[in-house]
């Protein structure tokens, strides 16, 4: 019933000490793609006490969330993304499976499962991410396949986030054109800045099929910049955006930009409530009790049941 496809990654959580930072030239509350000199961090940190792993990446995390208020039935939500053949690999495809999120990863030997690992000094999180394998999805080797083609043809909703546009947005693009020529709801997220910066043509050639476009108000603003809005005003944002060229013309364009960093839980809630079809108010709504909800814990975690009604 929801489709999603993006960089998986596995969340590994440790507390450390500044020691720890030092070593490896990290700050106590920042985020950070992993340099050669970030290598031995991932060795060392699941040597620790107490360590924790968790299925991550972004759409990965909102599919996983999706389809835990959900509920049943069980594996309703469907991921696709590359990871590789070795321990950390194991540990993500059982994470997923935990999660009862119906994963079909594209496993490769070039190179090893994506991690980020949140380093924790008291309340303050240092994130290290290591795309790795997450950067080696292959089009004709995956989703080209029938067997996984035919999952994607069962979805009723998609969700992908604008990350995945650095790494296949061919992608991106066969997905999306299914979703708009059977009248499906196509989801996608801006993501991040540097989105609309520097992929701003394979974004462009997506839009016309996006039904809804979800981002914060820092990545709305870039988002029109980069195209020419001449305007701050995150509602006139909207609204051009929603006017953009659409191929399919029974459904129009819906903008959800968002206040604050973090906008993906938000998005979480409103698949759920997009999957069971209902109304834009019940998205709003389950969309702030997902975010009420992951906010106040460590990581992407989440009670074992949902209380939303």
């Amino acid at each position: 019933m929801l489709f999603g496809m993006g960089n998986p990654l596995l969340d590994i959580s440790a507390v450390v000490d500044k020691d720890f930072l030092d070593k490896f030239g990290l700050k106590p509350n920042d985020q950070i793609l992993a340099e050669d000199k970030h290598k031995a961090l991932f060795e060392e940190i699941v040597k620790r006490n107490k360590v924790e792993y968790h299925a991550g990446g972004s759409t990965q995390n909102s599919v996983k969330i999706a389809q835990w208020m959900l509920q049943k039935p069980h594996k309703v939500a469907t991921f696709f993304g590359c990871i590789g053949k070795d321990d950390f690999g194991k540990i993500l495809k059982k994470k997923a499976e935990e999660a009862h999120v119906d994963a079909h990863y594209y496993e490769q030997t070039e190179e090893p499962t994506g991690t980020c690992a949140a380093c924790i000094t008291g309340d303050n999180r240092s994130l290290v991410a290591n795309l790795a394998a997450a950067n080696c999805y292959k089009k004709e080797k995956h989703l080209d396949l029938d067997s996984n083609w035919e999952l994607v043809e069962k979805a009723k909703v998609y969700y992908i986030a604008g990350f995945f546009l650095t790494v296949s947005p061919e992608s991106i693009l066969k997905v999306a054109k299914h979703a708009s020529e059977n009248n499906k709801i196509f989801c996608m997220n801006l993501s991040a800045p540097f989105i609309s910066q520097f992929f701003k043509e394979p974004l462009m050639k997506v839009m016309p099929y996006v039904d809804i476009l979800f981002g914060n108000e820092t990545e709305a603003a870039t988002f029109a910049k980069e195209l020419g809005f001449e305007t701050d005003d995150i509602a006139v944002i909207a609204h051009k955006t929603q006017n953009l060229p659409k191929e399919n013309a029974k459904r129009q364009r819906l903008v959800v930009f968002t206040q604050g960093k973090d906008d993906t839980v938000a998005t979480v809630g409103f698949l759920f409530a997009l999957v069971q079809e209902q109304s834009l108010e019940e998205c709003i709504r389950a969309g702030h009790y997902a975010a009420n909800v992951i906010i106040r814990r460590v990581g992407c975690t989440f009670p074992e049941k949902p209380d939303f009604h």
